[in-house]
């Protein structure tokens, strides 16, 4: 059974850094293309970045040039470096991978938390 476990949430100063990361439990990392969504209180769940099987990579406006996506394939992991964090980026952080036609593989969520 494919399973993707999320990790390294936690309360932090604004202007400070996460890393998150995603361990799958098969190959779904190098085979389908992954990504981090967030969910905010009262809002409706976001898409912040996406990496393909080739490494090619997207960010919502809301993360470019503070999140960076990266993979590591022999660990069969997805990584989400936050850099220069805001009281805005609180939120609930969900990796996800597509498995098959109308399907989505999720994480269980990792909290982040944003301190003024």
């Amino acid at each position: 059974q494919v399973q993707l476990v999320e990790s390294g949430g936690g309360l932090v100063q604004a202007g400070g850094s996460l890393r998150l990361s995603c361990a799958a439990s098969a190959i779904i990392v190098r085979i389908r293309p992954m990504g981090w969504y967030r969910q905010a209180p009262g809002k409706q769940r976001e898409w912040v970045a996406t990496i393909t099987t080739g490494g090619n990579t997207n960010y919502a406006d809301s993360v470019k040039g503070r999140f960076t996506i990266s993979r590591d394939n022999a660990k069969n992991t997805v990584y989400l470096q936050m850099n220069s964090l805001k009281p805005e980026d609180t939120a609930v952080y969900y990796c996800n991978a597509p498995v098959g036609a109308n399907h989505d593989l999720w994480g269980q969520g990792t909290q982040v938390t944003v301190s003024s």
